[in-house]
């Protein structure tokens, strides 16, 4: 079961990190005219949402790196852990 978590959790951590880029990023913009200028606001809804994309498709890479370097963090931990018991020598009782 702790396996089992464990990989659920590696694999959600890239939808985390791209929703939580895309959310900031959403929530820094009061309006579209910070974004490009008072002269073409009424038009950048879209180009707003381009770089909440952008933002978002960042964050998610950010996310798998995260993952992928935890994940084998987490691999060669283990695999070590294992090596070590098999290492000991068992008294018998």
């Amino acid at each position: 079961m702790r396996i089992l978590l464990r990989n659920v959790t590696l694999a959600f951590l890239p939808l985390v990190f791209g929703m939580a880029a895309s959310w900031a990023f959403a929530f820094s913009q009061q309006s579209c005219g910070k974004l490009v200028g008072p002269l073409f606001a009424p038009m950048c809804h879209w180009k707003q949402l381009e770089y909440q994309l952008l933002f978002q498709s960042a964050g998610t890479l950010a996310g798998c790196l995260l993952a992928a370097l935890l994940g084998s963090w987490l691999d060669v931990r283990r695999r070590r852990a294992f090596q070590r018991a098999l290492a000991q020598p068992k008294e018998a009782s």
